[in-house]
């Protein structure tokens, strides 16, 4: 999303953005009618979705391969990300549908009440280009789920992900449920503009800043998954090379382009060497002597990402605090996992997210001190601890506010469809994933039915009853 200027949403938009107010109106209709309320309905669509990976799983390979070079099982997570939530989704989908009754005062009776649960109407989903497939169809099963139409927009820094989601999307559903309409920033600026019933956005912080307020013209709700600068702190108690292995791991998967991957290591001191020694080793068995020619890294995505963690890594280079790793290869924008020195907090590496291979580590003087600084910074999407005892954990689990956290390894937590996820603060608002999904894109209706009978005429002007009576009666 760009700084361009939000247009009127009455407009009749044809320009780049190619989708008309008609077009979309159409697509809030088909919700308003009631025909999307059928779980039958819901259902078919989420059989078109589940078809739609299972039938494009080649061309999905091939196309993750293209843009981000990712190594085949890598790019195979996104497809069972998919199947996996779509399973979970139907399972349960009987059950989150189902209206859910509350109890009525004394004063209320005699009379029913429920909280329905009915879709918001046509949502508009701007996906990553990180895990450009996965990450923009898996909202989409919550958002059919809960009786909705969509929007999509992928990244363009994926084109071949975007081309492939945009010819899948027409072949397995009609125009007026699903949509893809591609471009760059400009086309998604406009998109934003538009009256949509809901905006989820995966991204950074900077550019969901730019969502959320083209959204407020239209008092538009958005959910926003971003990121943060998600640390990983190792106590005593830590089994080193399992904990070596899975943070290398970590750093490597996707070329640590991942919104949850482990941003920076926070070590007690004397377990620092021991812990190092285990990720070289770590790091050689995964990726051989020669990692950019393991064949098992994907590249960073663009020219311009890799400059930027090119300089930060060649700064650290000239100031010899490179541990472990720091290969490069430029004409094919490849980086090995690299671990940094850090002394302090005001380093470079330590101002943004990485989203890269690059993980600093900073020694751990004091628990108490490191989660005071933790607090102090914006809240991140993920934390993660390992080792430690039962009180330190808590102590961890506690005193720190973020999206998620895992204790013992990292990204894992992301692949459990029935917990929901989301960040806090700097790292996002909202949720997703099963449940919390299906919430994300319906209201919640409450409905109170009442009789005829028992219509006590004592409610109404003029008012006789005596105050301490009412206070009895509203307990």
């Amino acid at each position: 999303v760009t700084a361009a200027p939000l247009l009127d949403p009455t407009d009749i938009f044809v320009s780049p953005v190619n989708l008309r107010a008609s077009q979309l109106e159409l697509m809030r209709d088909l919700v308003g009618r009631g025909e999307t309320r059928p779980m039958s309905w819901r259902l078919d669509q989420l059989n078109r979705l589940r078809a739609l990976v299972e039938e494009h799983e080649q061309e999905l390979l091939a196309a993750l391969a293209s843009d981000l070079g990712k190594p085949q099982t890598e790019a195979f997570f996104e497809v069972v990300t998919l199947l996996q939530e779509t399973k979970q989704t139907v399972k349960n989908l009987h059950r989150w549908m189902r209206p859910r009754s509350v109890p009525l005062p004394l004063t209320q009776q005699p009379g029913r009440a429920s909280v329905v649960p009915e879709p918001l109407g046509c949502v508009l989903i701007i996906g990553p280009w990180n895990l450009p497939f996965a990450l923009t169809l898996q909202p989409l099963i919550s958002a059919l789920a809960a009786g909705n139409t969509a929007v999509l927009k992928p990244s363009e820094h994926a084109p071949a992900v975007s081309a492939l989601i945009t010819k899948a999307c027409a072949n397995h559903f009609e125009s007026d449920v699903v949509t893809v309409v591609e471009g760059d920033g400009l086309v998604a600026a406009e998109l934003v503009a538009m009256p949509f019933d809901h905006i989820f956005f995966t991204g950074g912080g900077s550019i969901g800043r730019k969502v959320l307020a083209g959204a407020s013209a239209n008092l538009t709700p958005v959910t926003l998954e971003l990121g943060g600068k998600s640390p990983a702190i190792v106590l005593p108690g830590a089994d080193l090379e399992i904990s070596a292995r899975r943070l290398i791991w970590g750093k490597g998967f996707n070329a640590g382009q991942a919104c949850i991957a482990p941003d920076h290591l926070i070590v007690e001191p004397t377990m620092r060497e021991p812990l190092l020694g285990a990720m070289e080793k770590s790091r050689t068995e995964m990726y051989g002597e020669d990692p950019l020619n393991s064949g098992q890294l994907a590249r960073i995505i663009n020219t311009r990402q890799f400059e930027r963690l090119n300089a930060l890594l060649e700064t650290a280079r000239s100031d010899g605090r490179i541990l472990l790793g720091g290969e490069v290869n430029p004409q094919e924008r490849m980086m090995a996992p690299t671990v940094i020195r850090v002394e302090d907090r005001s380093d470079p590496l330590m101002a943004d997210e990485l989203f890269g291979p690059l993980l600093p580590v900073l020694e751990l003087k004091d628990l108490g001190q490191t989660l005071a600084e933790i607090r102090r910074d914006p809240k991140p999407l993920a934390l993660y601890l390992f080792g430690g005892s039962d009180a330190e954990q808590q102590q961890v689990l506690t005193t720190t506010s973020s999206g998620g956290v895992c204790i013992n390894d990292v990204i894992m937590q992301a692949g459990i469809p029935e917990m929901p996820f989301g960040g806090v603060g700097g790292s996002g608002m909202g949720s997703y994933h099963g449940r919390a999904g299906f919430e994300t894109f319906s209201h919640q209706k409450a409905v109170l039915k009442r009789p005829f009978r028992f219509d006590f005429k004592v409610r109404y002007p003029p008012y006789k009853l005596d105050l301490n009576v009412l206070r009895k009666l509203a307990g």
